[in-house]
């Protein structure tokens, strides 16, 4: 019988909870490399993740906003403070010229590059896990971020 309230699930086991911190530290690790290997290249950490998306594949503003969680309007700032320091450029997307994609110039791509090899913290711990715990470990996170 319900009572038109909504269900609590119930509390997270020990190891759950453990884990779930586990996490959150590993996040918290992870972030504050990053932001200390940006700030060697003189980069904030939101422009050194845009130049790493970047680094990747041009995209267009909405879809850089979209994988940053943040306003279009924020990008725009981004890719231009990126964009006078000769890491960034815009140019036409080739399927619709209407739209502009921000694009990693080769001195960008070179930057992402120093960035991702700065991270030790990431590298150095994995490296002592074998390629199968590296491959489980992969998977299991793939599998907990695909879960809606």
């Amino acid at each position: 019988m319900s009572t038109g309230s909504p269900s609590v699930p119930p509390p997270p086991d020990a190891l759950t909870r453990e884990v779930v911190e586990l996490i959150g530290g590993v996040v918290a690790r992870y972030h504050a490399e990053y932001e200390r290997a940006a700030a060697d290249q003189a980069l904030t950490g939101a422009q050194a993740r845009l130049l790493a998306l970047l680094a990747r594949e041009p995209a267009p503003m909405r879809r850089i906003a979209e994988q940053l969680k943040c306003e279009p309007s924020n990008v725009t700032g981004i890719v231009d403070r990126l964009e006078s320091r000769g890491l960034v450029e815009r140019r036409p997307d080739p399927v619709d010229r209407r739209v502009k994609l921000a694009a990693a110039t080769e001195r960008g791509r070179v930057t992402a590059e120093s960035l991702r090899g700065a991270l030790g913290f990431a590298r150095e711990p994995l490296s002592e896990l074998t390629p199968l715990e590296r491959r489980v470990l992969r998977d299991l996170l793939v599998r907990m971020l695909e879960s809606p």
